[in-house]
């Protein structure tokens, strides 16, 4: 165990003999002992001994100490107002972290202030604002094992969204959980820790929270038949147990912030169990099929930057959802990213989305009209979720009352409105009158932000709370009188009437003026130039009114909880309408995209349109990369034909002239179809796609022991294991990472398998240019290059895709334009000449017949920069000899060749 959980030793030997203060302390860090518990004291959240001294290097705060009977020991703190941003720090660096609040006033204790654990924070369960992405969500995971079947849950615990599904295979699994990157996850006996990413913290938990009894007497008290519900053993364990784990980062039972508390110091984890409240706002959980959404694996998710850029490049929201994303709420942004998170099969829900978008984009008030109104939406399901929790404000309904005024203008918007996906829409948005009716009158228009302090209910809501503040207000005014009357009274010109926190009312008489203060002036504080009194009457009246405020305070508080409570227990009505404004305001996204940037409606074609059956279909007229289009002036437009009879497209050209960006575009032009988009094209004519697979790019995992050629060849397998004819799969410069020949005869061999046992359609981008006489050999291959023309040594790139192998690969060229220094250029392209002459270029050994000229000249022209740089007598300094002899020639692009010896160059300049 980490030194800086759990109750230290030095307590735990004498913990009798701890002040009563510290004996607290010690038994909440042995009862939360997988936690680091932050205690408050006073204004600060404190850690002490082992955990003082490392939150201070975490958190680079000052190490201090603390002295009592029992010896000096480290103490480092927190100021509570600003706690968020440390613990977020210890989240990052892997903690989890238990809130010891205190749960009782300091006046209202005899003796230590009662202080219990109110809440876990961990990376999976957060609920505070400052510490969430409100653009998407946060899920915690659980993973158990019935068998051969493992079942997965997800729960978002700040809105209370709740997912189960379960597979036989692990790998499908391992793809759920790509889909939702949970930051934690707690995993059951006997369940594969490892699908999980190594960002992912896997938290241990009590395997009796498994156990598939009480797991299940979990559920019931959330879900009604979970037999039913769900689809086996494994996802009841799952379910059951991440319940119960977001019971337990819940804190102890405790009633509101004032913290009238009953804690259990039993260590029996099943009788805290037992004593939890359910969370109230965790109303339905849905079950879901992998297979009812087109599946994306972890590789595919980065490739086609659907959430996160390869490359920022000054454009860090270049992703797919960056440029479909125009919501106005962050429940239509969340709702967003769920869709393109989960791509839908089903045609009819796929059309269902179509037809919105395309009755939304075709009316631009109405659209116009809902943007607006929506941009008045507060996130309703963060909201109910704090409120259930009781950790609303009283601004935080009005937030909800606010929400809540906004939905009679969004019905009245969708009034007339003709698809059925926009009519249901319609009939969800409840406009909660009742709700927010009570709002309205228990709460002022502008609360503080404390709620114990009064000033948050509304005047006429409850008598007695007017009651209390007449009598205040009468004191007050006739203090506010008090100074003219006795000034009056008395003579004194000077007099004056004052409060101070400390003493009270009290009359200020000056030094020179004391002896016309009359008899029944009582003295109340001596200053330097003045006396301070009080009257019988002054005293009288100050205690109605320090009585009637407090009692005020009580009675708004209570009322506010009151109202809070039947706020909460709409909580079903509220996410039912939530659910109803954030599908509303993705739908309004999409087709607000649409209409701005002309994309087309998708045709989705079912199996008996199809001119052949069993495998897909794919018709791209004019399609234009969504990402990229956006961040270039312009972009050319290409098209895309495949089907049965042509489904395993070899593409050929230069670096830069566009390949990647054309696979890419058509991966995502389909994904976009899938979600209910319309897509950047002219026309579009598809087969709904079940997976997505893709090979692009170079990456290692030099952590894991794997080299840029073994990742490659790891998700090659993936690929032949799993892709099927219902399959669209990019590869792209498969077999770069090893020898020429190797490379060659690998990708040969993949494209032979693809085309001749998956039957998965196939977008094979390469640089090796014997793969086109394939086309000739495979049926339904065939090819298509990217044309260049090339003047006085120069190429100029079209960007357009045409039938046909590439006549070239334009290394030298490719090198130029990078900025490749001139010297090295020249000699490349005199070793392509020699070799076009038929002449052996010197220092290079014999050459593979399948490397492309440019490719064995710039690799010569390394080797013979290497052999000059390492020769005896030379003056190159022995470290950058040492580089030279260690560079992996085979392993490089000419490009990479060439950078690599322009930057030794530059060493060696300087």
């Amino acid at each position: 165990m980490d030194p800086a959980l759990g109750p230290p030793d030095a307590m735990a030997e004498k913990r009798d003999e701890l002040t009563p203060m510290m004996r607290q302390y010690h038994d909440l860090c042995a009862r939360y002992d997988d936690a680091l518990v932050l205690f408050q004291v006073g204004d600060f959240y404190e850690t002490f001994c082992a955990a003082a001294e490392r939150t201070a290097r975490l958190l680079e705060i000052t190490l201090t100490s603390r002295e009592d009977s029992t010896g000096e020991y480290p103490m480092s703190g927190i100021p509570i107002d600003n706690a968020e941003s440390y613990v977020e720090t210890l989240l990052e660096a892997g903690y989890r972290v238990a809130i010891a609040d205190q749960v009782e006033a300091p006046g209202e204790s005899s003796g230590v202030v009662e202080r219990a654990v109110t809440r876990v924070i961990t990376p999976g369960t957060l609920t505070e604002d400052e510490l969430l992405a409100s653009e998407d969500n946060t899920f915690a995971a659980a993973l158990a094992r019935d068998g051969d079947t493992l079942g997965l849950a997800l729960l978002d615990v700040s809105t209370g969204e709740f997912l189960a599904t379960s597979a036989d295979s692990s790998e499908r699994i391992a793809d759920e959980i790509s889909r939702f990157e949970p930051p934690e996850a707690v995993v059951g006996p006997d369940a594969p820790a490892d699908l999980f990413s190594d960002a992912c913290m896997v938290t241990p938990y009590e395997p009796e929270a498994f156990d598939h009894e009480y797991a299940r007497e979990t559920l019931a008290r959330y879900v009604r038949n979970p037999d039913v519900l769900l689809a086996s053993d494994a996802e009841i364990r799952a379910c059951g147990a991440l319940l119960s784990y977001a019971e337990y980062v819940r804190g102890g039972d405790h009633e509101g912030e004032r913290g009238e508390t009953e804690t259990d110091n039993s260590d029996d984890r099943d009788t805290l169990n037992a004593a939890r409240e359910p969370l109230g706002y965790v109303t339905q959980l849905t079950r879901y099929d992998p297979r009812e959404y087109l599946l994306l694996d972890a590789v595919a998710l980065r490739s086609l930057e659907l959430f996160e850029p390869r490359a920022v490049h000054g454009h860090e929201d270049a992703t797919l959802v960056g440029v479909l994303d125009e919501t106005a709420s962050a429940l239509g942004g969340r709702k967003l990213r769920d869709w393109v998170r989960r791509p839908l099969l089903e045609r009819a829900r796929i059309e269902g989305r179509l037809d919105a978008v395309e009755e939304l984009t075709g009316s631009v008030q109405t659209r116009e009209t809902l943007h607006e109104l929506l941009r008045g939406v507060y996130d309703l399901e963060r909201l109910i979720g704090r409120t259930s929790r009781e950790r609303a404000n009283a601004r935080d309904l009005r937030s909800l009352r606010d929400t809540l005024a906004v939905v009679p203008d969004v019905r009245a918007a969708l009034e007339g409105t003709d698809c059925d996906r926009l009519r249901k829409l319609h009939a969800d948005l409840d406009p909660l009158v009742d709700v927010r009716e009570l709002i309205d009158d228990a709460i002022v228009t502008t609360p503080p932000v404390e709620i114990t302090e009064g000033g948050i209910i509304a005047e006429g809501y409850d008598a007695d709370l007017d009651e209390l503040r007449g009598t205040a207000r009468e004191g007050k005014a006739w203090i506010d009188d008090l100074e003219q009357r006795e000034r009056e009274r008395t003579g004194i010109d000077s007099l004056k009437v004052g409060f101070n926190a400390v003493h009270g009312y009290y009359i200020e008489v000056t030094n020179p003026n004391l002896e016309s203060v009359p008899d029944d002036y009582e003295r109340r504080q001596t200053l330097k130039n003045s006396e301070r009194f009080v009257t019988p009457e002054l005293k009288r009246r100050e205690d109605e009114i320090v009585s009637a405020e407090e009692r005020a305070d009580d009675r708004e508080y209570d009322l506010f909880r009151d109202v809070r409570r039947a706020v909460a227990a709409e909580v079903e009505r509220v996410q039912t309408l939530a659910d109803a404004l954030a599908t509303l305001d993705a739908l309004v996204s999409l087709s607000t995209v649409a209409a701005t940037y002309d994309y087309c409606r998708p045709e989705l074609l079912e199996d008996d349109d199809q001119k052949t059956s069993g495998g897909l279909e794919l018709e791209i007229e004019g399609g234009r990369h969504p990402v990229v289009e956006r961040t270039q002036e312009s972009f050319v437009p290409n098209d895309v034909q495949l089907d049965d009879d042509r489904r395993v497209a070899i593409i050929t050209g230069p670096n830069m002239s566009g390949k990647s960006t054309y696979m890419r575009q058509v991966a995502q032009i389909v994904l976009l179809a899938q979600v209910g988009s319309f897509v950047p094209a002219r026309g579009a004519r598809l087969t709904p796609v079940e997976r997505i697979f893709t090979r692009i790019g170079a990456s290692d995992d030099i952590a894991g022991g794997r080299s840029t050629f073994m990742v490659e060849m790891d998700e090659l397998a993936t690929i032949l294991r799993e892709a099927d004819e219902r399959s669209l799969v990019l590869l792209d410069e498969v077999g770069r990472g090893t020898s020429t020949a190797d490379g060659v005869a690998i990708a040969q061999a993949i494209t032979e398998h693809v085309h001749d046992e998956l039957g998965a359609t196939t977008l094979f981008a390469t640089h090796h240019h014997p793969l086109t006489e394939l086309a000739d050999d495979l049926e339904a291959a065939f090819t298509l290059h990217f044309a260049v023309d090339q003047t006085d040594g120069e190429v100029v790139f079209h960007h357009e895709i045409e039938p046909g192998a590439a006549t070239g690969s334009y290394g030298v060229e490719v090198a130029t334009a990078a900025g490749v220094p001139e010297d090295v250029v020249e000699r490349a392209r005199t070793l392509v000449a020699a070799e076009a002459d038929g002449d052996s270029p010197p220092s290079m050994g014999d050459s593979n017949p399948t490397e492309s000229e440019a490719e064995r000249a710039l690799e010569a022209c390394l080797g013979e920069a290497t052999q000059t740089a390492t020769a005896d007598g030379g003056d190159v300094p022995a470290d950058l000899a040492a580089e030279l002899r260690t560079l992996d020639l085979a392993h490089l692009t000419p490009v990479e060749a060439l950078t690599e010896l322009d930057r030794l160059q530059r060493l060696l300049e300087e």
